[in-house]
């Protein structure tokens, strides 16, 4: 069993910063690509970005330059540091692990960027 939980979501404005971790309790789960997905409200989820079990990474569009992911192994997190953020990053992010037997969610945990 996989279970997953976010942190450091919240109210930001325009241009500011948010650092977003997700702490992850099961076995192995250093082996496997770790990713934040997120969802806007009547907005289907997508891929922020990702991080193989090696370090590599890959972003939306939208977010390159800006956003950060990174993962410590030995502690089984995947953050997400997010710079210069926008009205249109607005939404809840989900922290996402997949493994051999699927893929596994958090709760997730809410931005929203406004002045």
């Amino acid at each position: 069993q996989v279970q997953l939980v976010e942190s450091g979501g919240g109210l930001v404005p325009p241009g500011g910063s948010l650092r977003l971790s997700c702490a992850a309790s099961g076995k192995f789960l250093s082996m496997y690509r770790m990713g934040w997905y997120r969802q806007a409200p009547g907005k289907q989820r997508d891929l922020v970005a990702s991080i193989t079990s090696g370090g590599s990474t890959n972003y939306a569009d939208s977010v390159k330059g800006r956003f950060t992911i990174s993962r410590d192994n030995a502690k089984n997190t995947v953050s997400l540091q997010m710079n210069s953020l926008k009205p249109e990053d607005t939404a809840v992010y989900f922290c996402n692990i997949g493994t051999l037997v699927g893929a596994y969610w958090g709760q997730g945990t809410h931005v929203t960027v406004s002045s």
